[in-house]
This record gives C-alpha cells, sequence and structure tokens, in this order.
C-alpha cells in the first residue's frame, strides 16, 4: 500500500535469525595425510568412533567435525571450534592434546603424518542473512 507503514512481506522482520548467536571465533584444524591409501577405511573408522568423541571432550570444544579432501583421498582434516583463539591455543600445550597425540601415534605410527594450525574467525556470513539478490 502506498503512504503504509507496514513491511513489504518481502522484508525480513526481525526474528531468532536476526538475534546474535555465539558464534566459535576460532578453529584448531588438523590436517593427517595417510601414506597409503589402504589405510583410508581403518583410519576413518578409528577416527569416527574413537579419536574424534575423545578429542572434543578433552579439548573441550564446542563442536569438532572432520572431512575427506575430495582433491587428495590421502587427506582428512579434522576441525575443532572454541569460543576464543586463546582457548584454542592453550590447547596447542595441554595435556589434553600430548595425550591424543601420544594414542595417534601409537596406533599410526608413522603411517599419517599431521600438522596442526589455529585459524581466528574474521567474519561468518549466511545466505539467509543477506538477503535477495
Amino acid at each position: 500500500m502506498i503512504g503504509s507503514n507496514k513491511q513489504s512481506p518481502r522484508a525480513f522482520p526481525e526474528d531468532k535469525a536476526d538475534q546474535e548467536v555465539p558464534v566459535a571465533t576460532a578453529v584448531l584444524i588438523v590436517r593427517a595425510r595417510l601414506n597409503n591409501l589402504s589405510d583410508r577405511q581403518k583410519f576413518d573408522s578409528w577416527y569416527r568412533t574413537e579419536h574424534l568423541p575423545v578429542a572434543v571432550r578433552e579439548f573441550k570444544a564446542q563442536r569438532g567435525w572432520r572431512c575427506w579432501s575430495r582433491t587428495n583421498p590421502l587427506v582428512h582434516l579434522a576441525l575443532y571450534e572454541f569460543p576464543s583463539v586463546e582457548e584454542a591455543e592453550n590447547i596447542l600445550d595441554s595435556a589434553a592434546l600430548a595425550a591424543q597425540i601420544a594414542e595417534f601415534d601409537r596406533v599410526w605410527g608413522t603411517e599419517v603424518t599431521r600438522t596442526r594450525e589455529i585459524v581466528e574467525i574474521a567474519e561468518e556470513l549466511s545466505a539467509s542473512r543477506v538477503g535477495p539478490m
């Protein structure tokens, strides 16, 4: 309606989607590279049932998830989300990480190499917050 103060049905109402949602500010990324593709199924099962659940609990991460690279089938990524960069960085020198490393090395020895990196979330944007183009 012309001259109406009523919002258009296409406008974005202030609802739960518009409220601030606490998001992580840091993620620990563990990149693992298997030496042999024949180990992938065993590694996948072990990580899913043992390593990831223990790591999320012991690191006190907000959540954890893992991925296999589609570019290189030997590469596996595990990501652990933290509410602050400091909490993520503290994991690197923690007894929890040392225990996870020892268990990983006991099971996999030199068959898998790993690197670790902390990334700080610079921006997060969802399609629902952008609106129509």
